[in-house]
């Protein structure tokens, strides 16, 4: 419950309480605060035993802890029924940006760098080099220009 309460806050907070209550007070404060932790744990437990009474022998290994979505995803995905890791280990990331690469520029994927083929002098082993320029199209692939259409 106080897993994130360091030495340093620990003695402020004896400190704190010695100073409000005064040391006379002090243990029957104690007594009265473990007392009513101990109390709204019971109520707590009693509840989670209620509820699973009412849920059923289906849910007879449902934990609360389950409630908080991470907790609820980690438990999911380390049982892996779908498959994710398969579908993840299949997925080549390099290969896909490749494709992409290629059909932005226009090219055949046959020649694409992952294929061997480096037709605009991309590195080999499926890597594309993003800080190249495209080249300008040729002189020729223009249209004529017509002074009396525009």
């Amino acid at each position: 419950m106080f897993n994130d309460i360091g030495p340093l806050e620990l003695v402020t907070l004896i400190v704190l309480a010695v100073l409000v209550f005064g040391p006379e007070k002090l243990p029957k404060v104690i007594q009265d605060v473990t007392r009513t932790i101990r109390k709204i744990r019971e109520f707590s437990e009693s509840a989670k035993q209620d509820i699973r009474q009412e849920l059923g022998p289906e849910f007879k290994d449902f934990e609360f802890e389950d409630l908080n979505p991470k907790t609820f995803l980690r438990k999911q995905l380390d049982h892996d029924d779908l498959g994710l890791k398969e579908i993840r280990n299949g997925f080549d990331l390099k290969k896909e940006m490749a494709e992409v690469a290629d059909a932005v520029h226009g090219r055949d994927s046959g020649s694409s760098p992952a294929s061997g083929g480096t037709s605009d002098g991309a590195s080999g082993g499926g890597r594309v080099d993003m800080t190249k320029k495209p080249e300008p199209p040729a002189r020729d692939d223009r249209p004529p220009f017509d002074a009396d259409a525009t």
